[in-house]
């Protein structure tokens, strides 16, 4: 009897998972999957520069019992001898000249310290082994300098910036630097380390790095240090998709023509961004999207990726919501296209599809609106279903189909778990 309840609850849910499976959209393929191994290879070795804070802060002694400046040579010594033979490093300091109480002379002390090229270990090792804490705390300049630094080519770049204050050189706002260097186009990642566990500090470097789409680690023992720039510098070896700047079109007449690939943009609060899709009769278009808060925003706010045809007629759409848990908000979308009978030779024609970004956030009006909001826009196409089993053939995943067969599936489900639990009862009371 309980077996027999067990088995018919297994039952519903397995049903339950494979429809779940079968009808949620599946997310667009990663772009890297479709790049020849020649092509989608970096045509130069990456580029690293390590920036660091020499500031006056920095003899302060609370990492491991010595000075944050001692903890930082020891690391930068380590990472030194463990860098990729592939990488080109290079090094920049900011407040490690200027040891006076002019603002304006001290709000420009940055400077290369080591050239970003082939590594000579010892030759850098002493540029370091030579630097004392000194000065200002020029965060925003020193961004500068070392996006000039790794210009040119088109190799990965990252910055790591290793400090332990916040920027004391305002009005020039790293963060807002930092969105300037992203909404270049430039791919480049801007990774940040702090030194000190202290809230305004955590939010500025948090967002510089999520700026870039880099990363904003807490740092308070120099093992943890020496250990995380390491694995930083040899992420930048490794191979990775490197996202295309595009500019989507204020309408879908003029919007670019995107092929299978990764790209970014930048979208304004309110604003609409088209795209255009080329999807031939056997392929499947997926596409997925994502946009990023880099500034402060209102906690309700959404995304939607909507494709249509060239005469607006809506095809299948996808979108999501978010209450200010996270900092970045996705959705997407796929759409097959049945394949056509052709005579030999001729090939089909295909259709242009329409991709339609839009989302909602809104800002408080101190929050300056440009640059725009970040957009990745991942597209992919493959081939299409041979069969109509496959629920996106169906249209299921337009929504309300996909919210009738989820409240149909459960009316089963609970009529078939309502009748065991009669049965049983009944059983109970006949023994």
């Amino acid at each position: 009897m309980i077996t027999r309840k067990r088995l018919a609850a297994g039952a519903c849910g397995t049903l339950l998972a494979a429809l779940a499976a079968g009808l949620l959209p599946a997310p667009a393929a990663a772009a890297d999957d479709r790049l020849d191994t020649t092509e989608g290879a970096p045509k130069e070795a990456p580029k690293v520069e390590l920036v660091l804070d020499v500031s006056g802060s920095m003899r302060a002694r609370d990492i491991d019992g010595q000075s944050r400046m001692a903890a930082a040579k020891q690391a930068f010594n380590e990472v030194l001898d463990a860098t990729p033979e592939d990488v080109r490093l290079g090094i920049r300091t900011l407040g490690a000249d200027y040891a006076g109480t002019d603002k304006q002379l001290g709000c420009k002390d940055t400077r290369q310290l080591y050239p970003v090229g082939t590594l000579d270990r010892t030759e850098a090792k002493a540029a370091v082994a030579t630097l004392a804490p000194t000065g200002f705390t020029p965060v925003g300049p020193a961004l500068l300098g070392a996006a000039k630094d790794l210009e040119g080519g088109d190799a990965t770049r990252r910055i790591v910036l290793i400090t332990d204050g916040e920027d004391t050189c305002g009005p020039l706002d790293p963060c807002v630097v930092a969105r300037e260097i992203a909404a270049k186009g430039t791919s480049l990642v801007i990774d940040t380390l702090g030194l000190v566990p202290n809230a305004k500090i955590r939010q500025q470097l948090t967002c510089i790095a999520e700026a870039t789409g880099g990363t904003y680690t807490a740092v308070q023992h120099k093992d943890q240090l020496s250990q995380r720039v390491k694995q930083l510098v040899e992420r930048a070896a490794d191979p990775v998709v490197t996202p295309v700047a595009t500019k989507g079109g204020a309408s879908c007449a003029h919007a670019p023509t995107l092929g299978a690939g990764l790209y970014t943009d930048r979208e304004k609060f309110g604003e609409h961004r088209w795209y255009q899709v080329s999807v031939k009769p056997g392929q499947e278009l997926r596409a997925s999207v994502s946009v990023g808060a880099d500034r402060a925003v209102h906690n309700d706010y959404g995304v939607l990726l909507r494709a249509s045809t060239l005469s607006g007629r809506e095809i299948v759409r996808g979108q999501e919501s978010g209450d200010g848990r996270t900092d970045v908000i996705s959705s997407g979308l796929r759409y097959p296209k049945a394949d056509v009978d052709v005579e030999k030779g001729q090939e089909p024609p295909a259709e242009t599809v329409c991709l339609r970004v839009s989302s909602s956030f809104s800002a408080p009006p101190s929050v300056k609106t440009d640059p725009g909001l970040p957009v990745e826009l991942s597209i992919d196409l493959v081939d299409s279903p041979s069969n109509a089993s496959d629920v996106a053939s169906f249209g299921l995943g337009h929504g309300w189909w996909l919210l009738g067969v989820l409240a149909l599936v459960g009316l089963l489900a609970g009529l078939v778990l309502g009748w065991v639990s009669r049965w049983r009862v009944a059983v109970w009371r006949t023994n």
